[in-house]
């Protein structure tokens, strides 16, 4: 791993966090997770608090912030109050001069900001680390955002990501705890996620794309994207006038109804992650703003989560099984998600802990109910076992996690289970219909002439081998030799049973008998049936006591 002098600074950095936690009890219990070893003393007693560790992320700079977002995803490594602070982990640095933020626009866009607006703002509605918002006024009169992107920050996120990787590769050939941790997983998904945030036009995409997945819901709106301006470093779209949930005046909650908001909300994401399979993946309370005409604005579409169709299937079950306190079908779903070793998994001990925590979830009430709280607990159970659950599985935790930030602060009676069972029957019959379509007939049709064409051939196959003596069929089944043995002796032992029988019946007939031949009085004969019955008897008793190892279980 080379040190080149410019990149001193950046690993001078890097190594200078990695020395402060590096004997911390939070990596030390980081550790253990990896390992699989159970640390839950530690959970809220840290000598580095969460507050710290989002300190020293923001003083690193923009890549470690996104870091500490993606690590807030990953409850198999930090405990609960670390991750409900990186969940909230914002960046806040000092504004672009507008002298830079003109040149930046002309060289873009290719023409004035003075041409391109009757009014452009210089002072920033926000400034962030990839880049910052102008308010501005289009000749149309149509009111917008501008957001332009930071000069050299792509640079900046290359060589910082560039440092990791590095460091990434180095951890993996050389430490099992970063094997554990998968560390080039996360380094790839934190590469992947910050160069997608870059690209303005991919943004600009996903914008249209969320307004029209979320278009029949009319108390939610997205920002609409005005081309002509837009290229891969600035972004204009359509203005949205409102405030962060969070600073809704208390008066406002009571005096106005608000549940239906609530209502399309979750509706919304549900048909973005069930449906869709392309979900806003940071609906923090920071980017879903209310507007004056009494909407929900959803903002920031830097970050984008994808579902594939088989997963989206399976998270509606588990989201359905969630709200219905399934626990077997929870389990279910989540063992079909994961990958583990049979043998070393201790799967009865990972279905006892997920009941017990359903079962606990089955007595709150509807306003404690945390979907998004409840299945990272469930991830941090499934990584205690050594079961590995999909990276996609933690992004819709997060997004779940925000939502019930959202739904508290909106409506905190909101009965969130109700709303999910209610739009899950919706979504099922939509599959339904659509299943009886036209399209997907034709799919069926197609599907069964192919297996047609095929039949003739694989029949004449099968039919060959049976007439050449050929077929095999190959059957796990019982052990025929140790179902034999056992038949055997129980076979055995009810001849046994059968004799002793016999022999006490005859010895009691002869009993009755006089005879010259007596023991103790009795009739000889009679008497060691007796005795040959009781030994017989007490060796059979032996047999099933001492030696049978079914009985001892």
């Amino acid at each position: 791993m080379s040190i080149l002098p410019e990149s001193i600074d950046r690993y001078r950095k890097f190594f200078g966090l990695l020395i402060k936690y590096w004997n911390s009890d939070l990596l030390n219990y980081s550790t253990s997770q990896a390992l699989g070893e159970s640390q839950e003393s530690l959970n809220n007693d840290f000598e580095n608090s969460p507050e710290k560790l989002v300190s020293d992320l923001q003083k690193m700079g923009p890549v470690y912030i996104k870091l500490g977002q993606l690590l807030s995803t990953r409850p198999d490594l930090l405990p609960n109050s670390h991750l409900e602070a990186l969940c909230e982990l914002q960046d806040d640095v000092a504004p672009i001069p507008y002298e830079e933020i003109h040149q930046i626009f002309e060289q873009e866009v290719g023409t004035r900001i003075s041409k391109a607006f009757t009014n452009f703002e210089e002072k920033p509605l926000a400034s962030a680390s990839i880049g910052q918002v102008h308010k501005a006024t289009l000749h149309s009169g149509l009111t917008v955002a501008v957001k332009i992107q930071r000069p050299g920050i792509r640079q900046k996120f290359v060589s910082d990501l560039d440092t990791l990787r590095e460091v990434a590769t180095w951890a993996h050939k050389n430490s099992k705890e970063a094997r554990k941790y998968n560390v080039q997983d996360v380094v790839e998904e934190l590469e992947f996620t910050l160069l997608n945030e870059l690209d303005y036009k991919a943004e600009k995409q996903n914008l249209i794309v969320l307004s029209k997945t979320l278009s029949e819901f009319k108390h939610l709106v997205v920002p609409t994207p005005i081309s002509d301006y837009c290229t891969s470093k600035v972004l204009t779209m359509e203005y949205l006038e409102g405030k962060k949930v969070t600073l809704i005046n208390p008066l406002r909650r009571i005096e106005q109804n608000l549940s239906p908001l609530v209502d399309e909300l979750v509706r919304g994401y549900l048909k973005q992650i069930i449906i869709v399979g392309n979900a806003h993946a940071d609906p923090h309370p920071g980017n879903i703003h209310i507007t004056p005409d009494h909407k929900l604005a959803i903002m920031d579409l830097g970050m984008v989560a994808q579902f594939p169709e088989k997963l989206r299937e399976q998270f509606m079950e588990l989201i359905l099984a969630l709200s219905e306190n399934n626990s077997e079908q929870v389990v279910s779903v989540l063992l079909a998600l994961s990958t583990y070793d049979l043998e070393k998994a201790p799967i009865n001990t990972f279905r006892k802990e997920i009941t017990r925590i359903i079962l606990e979830n089955s007595t709150s009430s509807a306003k404690e109910l945390q979907t998004g709280r409840l299945i990272i607990q469930m991830n941090r159970i499934a990584a205690h076992n050594d079961i590995k659950l999909p990276v996609e599985l933690n992004m819709l935790a997060k997004i779940l996690l925000n939502l019930d930030q959202i739904i508290a602060v909106l409506s905190p009676n909101y009965n969130l289970n109700a709303t999910i069972k209610s739009y899950m029957n919706e979504i099922m019959q939509s599959k339904m219909i659509d299943d009886l379509k036209p399209g997907n007939l034709l799919h069926l049709a197609l599907e069964t002439k192919r297996l047609a064409e095929k039949m003739p051939e694989r029949v004449n196959a099968i039919l060959d081998k049976v007439a050449n003596n050929r077929l095999e069929v190959k059957v796990n089944a019982i052990d025929e030799a140790r179902f034999t043995d056992a038949f055997q002796k129980v076979a055995n032992r009810i001849t046994l049973g059968i004799i002793i029988a016999s022999m006490i019946i005859g010895a009691a007939l002869l009993i009755q008998i006089d005879t010259s031949w007596t023991i103790m009085g009795y009739p000889a004969l009679a008497i060691i049936l007796f005795l040959v019955a009781a030994l017989i008897g007490f060796y059979v008793i032996y047999q099933i006591v001492v030696k049978d190892d079914n009985f001892k279980k």
